[in-house]
């Protein structure tokens, strides 16, 4: 058995083809819809049109192909190279703290050495890509934490493409040094709500103190994409092509595996759209299917915005004001505004329709945690590993945590496999909240804000 702690740097090769799971699921996915205000629904070829105003050609293939393996274009894997493949740690440091067996053991792949410090360029690189491609010259979009709106302003630097961001209001103020790392790569960064869209207006005229969500951001970033022919819109997780080009994680994680001689029980990650969940999880559902692999899929999501584990199975719109296609997932109601938790980058309404999908066909499971026991989990991983996690991280940590002590108390063998989406270097105001004993939890099953004493 291999004693190695760090796989895959010089020994595994970037994949040069992503993973697309539909063919693979127990029945097709849904397609889109469009409604009308007048109730009308667009046939397919309406919505085509629609969403070519958003989206450039290639990225709309992939989003409904057949095919199972989607060749990486090699200007992709070019810009791939300078980042990945990214390590597969174990955390032997984190098992000696929790005091583990020897048959017991903890491995993470940790995307936070990409330059935006998280899985976000995987998808960013080959969206810009594209569009460069098709000749345009400006891309809109949303960011929550500021991971995502970081990721693609560096795709835009490297492509000539000029980027603006629309980031939640409570995240923009929360996470000042996020917006400043992106207007150094260029990406112009909005407060969200703005007085710069209908949408955000309209927010504004209701609640002029909103502290903002990614549906509100979403419809703000698709107006100014609807409004000018030179822009198109970018979307960092959630719909079918963003957990394409993901599975990169996965399929780089299941070769670096082979190299540790090990296979693993149970896939984590966090859930806020789905994306780095799809991009380890995807792969290793395929695996399943070859008779390869019996691990479990376990998507963890945050209490205050349980959107797989309190949610409704149905067709909803993926922003606030109604302007996007309706999508077949778990969700929460467009129209639902999330506490202000730390972790930003899973305070979205609704989640991917693929893990909607394997969720609700009981091919993945998911739970729900809250806010101070992930930060708890993080600060012990950091201070094992010496990794700062992204708060949004944190809660597939506190996961794993929980997985590795309940196979310690049943005496029971247990391989884990976690994503790292991210480091936390932007979020240290999270931080000293936590390290204050000021950080909050919010359970959205109870609607109430749990606070410092009565956890």
């Amino acid at each position: 058995m291999s004693d190695k702690t760090r796989f895959g740097l010089d020994e595994t090769r970037i994949p040069e083809a992503w993973y697309n799971i539909m063919p693979d699921l127990k029945t097709p996915p849904a397609p889109p819809r469009v409604v009308t205000p007048d109730g009308t629904e667009l046939g397919p070829d309406q919505i085509g049109e629609v969403m070519a105003k958003l989206f450039p050609m290639e990225c709309l293939k992939q989003e409904m192909s057949p095919d199972r393996w989607i060749d990486i274009p090699g200007a992709v894997i070019d810009v791939y190279k300078t980042y990945r493949p990214s390590p597969l740690l174990r955390a032997k440091q984190l098992e000696r703290v929790l005091g583990l067996p020897a048959g017991v053991k903890i491995f993470f792949k940790y995307e936070g050495v990409s330059p935006a410090g998280s899985h976000k360029p995987n998808t960013a690189i080959p969206q810009a890509y594209y569009n460069k491609q098709e000749g345009i010259t400006k891309i809109s979009t949303e960011t929550g934490a500021g991971q995502w709106g970081s990721a693609l302003s560096i795709a835009g630097a490297l492509y000539g493409i000029d980027v603006e961001v629309f980031m939640v209001g409570v995240s923009y103020d929360q996470k000042p040094y996020r917006r400043i790392l992106m207007e150094t790569y260029g990406g112009t960064v909005h407060k969200s709500p703005s007085n710069l869209t209908e949408a955000g207006r309209h927010v504004l005229a209701m609640d002029p103190n909103s502290t903002g969500s990614l549906g509100i951001a979403i419809s703000e970033a698709v107006e100014v994409a609807m409004k000018n022919d030179d822009t198109h819109y970018a979307l960092g997780s959630v719909l079918n092509h963003v957990c394409l080009h993901q599975t990169i994680i996965g399929l780089e994680a299941i070769e670096q595996m082979a190299l540790a001689e090990e296979e693993p029980d149970v896939v984590i990650a966090c859930v806020g759209g789905g994306s780095n969940f799809a991009g380890l999880a995807f792969p290793y559902y395929h695996r399943k299917l070859e008779g390869k692999s019996n691990a479990r899929l376990l998507a963890v999501e945050p209490k205050a915005c349980p959107t797989l584990t309190a949610g409704e199975y149905r067709y909803d719109l993926g922003d606030e004001a109604g302007m996007t296609p309706q999508m077949l997932m778990y969700t929460l109601g467009h129209d639902f505004v999330p506490a202000g938790i730390h972790a930003g980058g899973l305070r979205y309404h609704g989640d991917s329709p693929l893990v909607s999908q394997l969720v609700h066909e009981g091919e993945a499971e998911a739970i729900a945690v809250d806010q101070t026991a992930c930060f708890a989990a993080a600060a012990q991983f950091a201070r094992a590993e010496g990794i700062l996690p992204a708060p949004e991280s944190s809660h597939a940590i506190l996961a794993a945590i929980n997985e590795a002590l309940a196979a310690k108390e049943a005496g029971e063998d247990k391989v884990i496999l976690f994503n790292l989406s991210g480091h936390g270097h932007f979020d240290l105001a999270a931080y000293a909240a936590y390290n204050a004993g000021e950080l909050e939890d919010f359970d959205f099953a109870a609607g109430a804000t749990l606070c410092g004493d009565d956890l």
